[in-house]
């Protein structure tokens, strides 16, 4: 087995954990919304907890999601344009990743303390 066979193998297998992160977040945050539902929350404060638990799910798979990318650009195929590729999808996932993080928080992951 080559390099670039197990390395185009371990990019498909983390790209598959973060899908599987995003399917997986999205199901059990609505069955979480439906309990809080259940247990006697507000419509108001269950669908705040969804938010937050989907885009908590969100950060974790887009960050499976980057790894890949940059096991398989690096890794496989290191060309100017390939990399010039992946610092593109790598900086429009961090904006994402921040964006996430400020919906979910309430402030910046370089701010410290509450709301």
């Amino acid at each position: 087995m080559t390099i670039d066979v197990l390395a185009s193998t371990a990019g498909h297998i983390v790209e598959s954990i973060g899908v599987l992160i995003l399917l997986a977040g999205a199901f059990l945050s609505i069955g979480v919304c439906l309990v809080r539902i259940g247990r006697g929350a507000t419509p108001h404060d269950a669908y705040h907890g969804l938010r937050a638990d989907l885009g908590r799910s969100m950060l974790l798979g887009l960050e499976f999601l980057v790894i890949a990318d940059i096991i398989g650009t690096v890794a496989i195929e290191p060309t100017l344009y390939n990399l010039a590729v992946l610092a593109v999808i790598v900086a429009i996932r961090t904006l994402l990743s921040f964006a996430l993080e400020l919906e979910v928080s309430g402030r910046w992951p370089w701010q410290k303390g509450d709301k």
